[in-house]
């Protein structure tokens, strides 16, 4: 009981701002935001950054590509607003609203409860759309029938394991004071997530948990034992949240989303997400996702062994495997590339692939390839971003196209090694002028997809290390 009011009196701490023991925690959370960058400042940097929770919701890899409602969404609002995304991974709404008022994104695409005590720290767009909060148990294998909650009032002396300070610590003091019962409310750390805490009540660990409805169902997929019909609260809506000082950024995103619930494309991501079992199920059992396992493909040990003998990172070289294959083996391309690597004949051949077929001869071969064209331009590109773009975009269109950019770029009296430049002449490839001009030995290119393919390769490069 002691404990239980201690947990109270430190809820009631934080939502009232009142001055005491938690004044710690509210400095550590930051209720005014630190930095001032609102729509025209991300529009002028041209990135997007977005605070994200790895679960079967929200963001998670499946055999090597990005998934989640919240993620597929975030990328459409970038791709209309010609934003590059990126991606930051983090556990806990307190340690979500922290970091968003900090600066270290812009975003927090969470599915958060819209409550008032939270919106003394952020600003919330539209709701997304509505759940209610369901209790998690297990429906069989507890220790007595009689731990089977059914209806609210057997919640009294029950200890209930739920994220620190979120809305289910309110709603459960709630039904303390309206029933008149005692509810042992443990409160978890504030980098927990609710889906760990489901987990936990699947296996035993403990006997109670809350979560949004719409979770709890995707969760019993996973986990059959559990049982989720025990409603805790009416109806809530489910929303993004962005700074209180980006009113900017929180209109575009509410025009946005208002229009795009309005699409049917917005009803099929939710349903591939929240209303489809069978997909639910089959992505989260499997080893080639990260909420359940830390595997890309079939071909991770045969990456990491390339990648360790050219001096790479293995999940670089990953993300360029999954761009030319997807990881799926004996591909073979219109112009004849074939394997996991796309490689030509000639190249494969050149590089040490007999059998172009076989996974680990064609990603070996890919991998010396690839160690090529980085020396190639060691010799005339100091800087590294700049110069691995070079080494993708090659890869990717071949290496005399990205000569014949540079030496455009000499002859207009320009920076040829800067990528900015490059991509500039690149573009300028596809036009007479300048693929005829006398210092042209590649002629002709519609070389937009190696300066897209080059990004790609780099942006999912980034992912795999947030997971990975």
């Amino acid at each position: 009981m002691v404990l239980m009011k201690n947990y109270v009196l430190a809820f009631l701490c934080f939502s009232t701002l009142l001055s005491c023991s938690e004044k710690k925690d509210e400095d550590w959370l930051l209720k005014n935001p630190a930095i001032k960058r609102d729509f025209d400042s991300i529009q002028y940097t041209g990135t997007l950054t977005a605070l994200i929770d790895n679960n079967s919701i929200s963001y998670f890899l499946y055999r090597g590509q990005g998934k989640g409602f919240d993620y597929e969404l975030l990328q459409r609002f970038a791709k209309a607003n010609n934003l590059q995304l990126k991606l930051k991974l983090i556990s806990g709404v307190e340690n979500g609203i922290r970091m968003l008022n900090a600066g270290e994104g812009d975003i927090l695409a969470f599915p958060l409860t819209i409550t008032p005590e939270r919106k003394d720290w952020v600003s919330f767009t539209e709701p997304l759309f509505e759940s209610h909060q369901v209790l998690v148990q297990r429906s069989n294998d507890l220790d007595s029938v009689s731990n089977i909650v059914s209806q609210l009032k057997d919640l009294n002396l029950k200890s209930v394991h739920v994220l620190k300070r979120s809305s289910f610590v309110t709603r459960l003091e709630q039904i303390e004071k309206k029933l008149n019962i005692d509810i042992q409310i443990i409160q978890d750390s504030a980098n927990a997530a609710t889906e760990s805490l489901i987990q936990q009540v699947a296996e035993g660990k403990i006997d109670y948990t809350i979560t949004d409805e719409i979770i709890g169902r995707v969760n019993k997929v996973y986990y059959p034992e559990l049982d989720v019909s025990v409603p805790i609260s009416d109806a809530e809506q489910i929303a993004w949240a962005v700074r209180k000082n980006s009113p900017m950024l929180l209109k575009e995103l509410n025009s946005w989303m208002n229009k795009t619930k309005k699409e049917s494309t917005f009803m099929v991501i939710y349903n591939r997400y929240f209303n489809s079992p069978r997909t639910a199920y089959k992505r989260g059992t499997s080893q080639y996702a990260t909420i359940n396992g830390n595997r890309l493909s079939l071909y991770d040990e045969i990456i990491k062994n390339a990648a360790n003998k050219i001096g790479w990172d293995w999940r670089l070289l990953a993300a360029i495997v999954f761009e030319e294959s997807k990881f799926i083996n004996k591909q073979e391309s219109w112009a004849g590339a074939r394997g996991l690597m796309q490689l030509m004949p000639a190249t494969a051949q050149r590089f040490g692939a007999s059998n172009p077929d076989d996974p680990a001869q064609n990603i070996m071969a890919g991998a010396r390839f690839l160690k090529s064209l980085e020396k190639q331009w060691e010799k005339s590109v100091a800087d590294s971003t700049t110069r691995m773009k070079l080494v993708f975009a090659s890869y990717n269109v071949g290496l005399s196209h990205l000569i014949d950019a540079r030496k455009l770029a000499i002859h207009f009296k320009e920076n040829p090694n800067d990528w900015k430049i490059i991509e500039k002449y690149l573009l300028l490839k596809s036009e007479p002028k300048y693929y005829k001009n006398p210092v042209v030995l590649a002629g002709y290119c519609k070389c937009e997809e190696p300066i897209r393919y080059a990004q790609r390769v780099l942006d999912r490069y980034e992912e795999y290390k947030a997971h990975l």
